[in-house]
């Protein structure tokens, strides 16, 4: 896959609720996930277990209500972003968030090997 096909299938992937098949056919195994602050698990996520595991999380705590994807947006062989637009409730709480954040993600090999999220 080129680094257009990577970027495009994520988005895809998200759009179409197929985000966490994709991790085993994006992410590279040793894969790092950053956020800009800990939600509870630590900042990063190394490796692919433990992105799952973060996406477990995320699917276990909240419900999606609406969304936008924006994107991909190339930079260069290596790198893209995207911008997500997210309306959420906390399962917990029923709270209901709108959150806006970009993901940068950076390519080797043909695999995504780090996400970084900007909120």
């Amino acid at each position: 896959m080129t680094p257009k096909d990577i970027a495009q299938e994520l988005v895809a992937g998200c759009r179409e609720d197929r985000t966490r098949a994709n991790l085993d056919v994006l992410y590279a195994d040793d894969a790092v996930s950053v956020e800009p602050e800990d939600m509870g698990q630590g900042r990063e996520a190394r490796g692919l277990d433990a992105i799952k595991a973060k996406h477990d999380w995320w699917d276990s705590s909240m419900e999606m209500l609406d969304g936008d994807i924006i994107g991909p947006m190339m930079h260069g062989e290596d790198r893209f972003a995207v911008i997500f637009r997210l309306k959420v409730r906390e399962k917990a709480t029923g709270t209901v968030s709108e959150m806006e954040e970009v993901g940068v993600y950076h390519l080797s090999g043909g695999k995504i090997t780090r996400e970084e999220f900007y909120y």
